[in-house]
């Protein structure tokens, strides 16, 4: 693809043109940040790359209003520690997907972890990232600039449009700003564990939490085959210190009949739920898979598959089942469905990869109604790269 414009936009007008002789030349583009999600389904070596960090830095942070304004091609680890000096957060508790493979963090970009709607354990209590994406600037298939802002909930065409946007992975359009909420960093922590709990009674716990009024942020489950043969189940409180010692005498007391309730030291607290960010306890080799599934049916995902030697743990207090198994894809596929959930393939090797969509293959009616949302912005199929599998114009 010959351009007059260099493939690494700084500007929307920039982004415009490329897109526009993409159209002129039929050939397909695939936006790019950190690359931390590069190996995130199958290589395509037709699709030209764009390099989205030209558009970096911040363009307006107002603490007191609780927004952020960044170019899609900002490192997350530094609006981490911008909004972390305003004792702010990502309350959707972004993380950088490089420890899955085996890199080292401090590439993912904000634009990539929007686009792949990335988010950690604090989700089960604060939502998603298109929860808090609040609007965005983007340059469509069509080659049309867009803008969603903060006070606009639909443009003209009826489209939320980031509720579309989050998740969306590239496909729609390339984002070059994104408005985000943040939200107050809690001043205090702590982390009540149980040891020794199994699949079934873990989740039944880590239910009777969330159901109480703890208030709890977070909850997990490492199983004893990953922790030397003590299983681990984990609940996050945060807040103010009064708050969170009174609504941990209440985890204490309400999870008594699971098991012996303790705390963690600080330590120790970071550790766990670095472990979850890092999924550090299912190591890097095999082929590793994200099934989201109803929070009581986790375990229900577990039994199916722990027989052909699935080695599994849970976040999202069991509606997040990390799987590593090196088995039938079909079985991680069917073991979701029953469930009432969906399993994205994240690692593996490249042969798989390119044999195994990364999504969960949708019914008929939902691929068709997806189908037609990507074609109203970008009828060409120019960010359809066929890298996930499925649809291609």
């Amino acid at each position: 693809m010959a351009s007059a414009i260099a493939l690494r936009p700084t500007c929307v007008e920039d982004l415009v043109e490329i897109v526009l002789e993409a159209r002129r030349d039929r050939r397909t583009l695939a936006p790019a940040g950190g690359r931390s999600k590069a190996d995130i389904g199958a290589h395509r070596e037709d699709a030209v790359p764009i390099d989205m960090t030209g558009f970096a830095g911040v363009i307006d942070y107002d603490p007191a209003e609780l927004v952020l304004t960044v170019g899609t091609g900002t490192p997350l680890a530094e609006i981490d520690a911008l909004v972390a000096a305003e004792r702010q957060m990502l309350a959707f508790d972004p993380f950088d997907h490089g420890p899955i493979f085996g890199r080292p963090e401090g590439h993912a970009t904000i634009g990539g972890i929007v686009a792949a709607g990335v988010a950690g354990s604090q989700r089960l209590s604060c939502g998603s990232a298109r929860d808090h994406l609040l609007g965005f600037q983007a340059v469509s298939g069509r080659g049309e600039a867009l803008r969603a802002g903060a006070r606009v909930v639909k443009n003209v065409t009826g489209y939320d449009l980031p509720k579309l946007a989050a998740g969306s992975w590239g496909r729609l359009f390339a984002m070059a700003e994104v408005t985000l909420k943040v939200l107050p960093r809690p001043l205090c922590r702590s982390t009540r564990v149980i040891a020794g709990l199994n699949p079934d009674r873990a989740v039944r716990a880590m239910a009777a939490a969330l159901g109480s009024q703890a208030e709890v942020a977070a909850a997990a489950h490492i199983p004893a085959h990953l922790r030397g043969g003590t299983a681990l189940t984990g609940l996050r409180i945060q807040g103010f210190g009064p708050s969170v010692q009174a609504r941990g005498a209440l985890l204490d007391r309400l999870l008594a009949d699971h098991g012996r309730v303790e705390a963690l030291d600080d330590a120790e607290s970071d550790s766990f739920w670095e472990s979850m960010r890092t999924v550090e306890p299912l190591g890097g080799d095999d082929p590793l898979w994200r099934v989201n599934v109803p929070p009581s049916k986790g375990s229900a995902v577990v039994a199916a598959l722990r027989p052909s030697g699935a080695r599994w743990m849970f976040d999202w207090a069991g509606g997040l089942v990390w799987v590593a198994f090196d088995g039938d894809p079909a079985l991680v596929r069917t073991a979701a469905a029953d469930a009432g959930g969906h399993a994205l393939l994240v690692r593996g090797p490249a042969s798989l990869r390119a044999a195994v969509p990364t999504f969960h293959p949708p019914a008929p009616g939902v691929a068709a109604l997806e189908a037609r949302v990507r074609r109203a912005f970008d009828p060409d199929g120019i960010f359809e790269t066929g890298r996930f599998g499925g649809y291609r114009p």
